[in-house]
C-alpha cells in the first residue's frame, strides 16, 4: 500500500506542536502528547420535518465541505411539541479521521474562518471539560466548495474537534499551536 503525502497541518503537528506541548506540559513520553483524533461535522435541520428536500441539499453540501459522504441522522425519540416522530430524518453528519481530518482543519483555519463577516476569533467557551472543543458555524457559504448561486437556504453546522487531551487547557494549547484563531 502506497503512503500518501502528509498534509501541511499534520507536518506542523509532528514538528512544532509536539515539541511545544512537550515543553509546556513536561511530557516525557511522546505518546503522552495530546493529538486530534477526529472531527465531527453535524447539520441539524428541524425544518426537514415539513420539507424533506432540504435534507438532500444539506447532505450534498456537507459532503462537498467534508470531502466524504454525509450520513442522514434520524430522530431517536418522538417529541409531540416539535411534531417529531421517532425515525424521521432530521439531520446529517460526517466523521473525519486521518488525512481528511487534517485537510479539513487546514481548510477551516486558512480559508473558511477568515471569510466570516466581522470575524474577531472563535470563542474559548466551547470546551466540554474532557478536552473536546465544539463550535458553531452560522453559514455554510464560508467554505470555498459551496457555490453561492445554488444555495436554496442558508444552513449552519456544528464542528466538534475530538482530542486525546484529558483536560481543557491541554486541548486549548493543542488547538492554539495548530493555528486555531481564538479570541484574546
Amino acid at each position: 500500500m502506497q503512503e500518501k503525502a502528509k498534509t501541511r497541518l499534520r507536518a506542523k503537528y509532528e514538528g512544532d506542536v509536539v515539541a511545544g506541548l512537550k515543553a509546556k506540559f513536561g511530557y516525557e513520553n511522546p505518546m503522552m502528547v495530546p493529538k486530534l483524533s477526529k472531527i465531527v461535522l453535524n447539520m441539524g435541520l428541524g425544518e426537514a420535518i415539513q420539507n424533506p428536500k432540504i435534507l438532500d441539499s444539506a447532505q450534498e453540501e456537507l459532503s462537498l465541505i467534508a470531502g466524504q459522504k454525509a450520513t442522514v441522522r434520524r430522530a431517536r425519540k418522538s417529541i409531540a411539541n416539535f411534531k417529531l416522530r421517532e425515525g424521521v430524518p432530521i439531520g446529517c453528519s460526517v466523521t473525519l479521521r486521518r488525512e481528511r481530518m487534517w485537510e479539513f482543519m487546514d481548510k477551516l483555519i486558512t480559508f473558511a474562518l477568515p471569510r466570516v463577516r466581522d470575524f474577531k476569533g472563535i470563542s474559548r467557551k466551547g470546551f466540554d471539560g474532557r478536552g473536546n472543543y465544539s463550535m458553531g458555524i452560522r453559514e455554510q457559504i464560508i467554505f470555498p466548495e459551496i457555490d453561492y448561486d445554488k444555495i436554496d437556504k442558508i444552513k449552519g453546522l456544528n464542528v466538534t474537534f475530538v482530542t486525546t487531551a484529558k483536560r481543557d487547557d491541554e486541548s486549548l494549547a493543542l488547538l492554539e499551536l495548530l493555528g486555531m484563531p481564538f479570541r484574546k
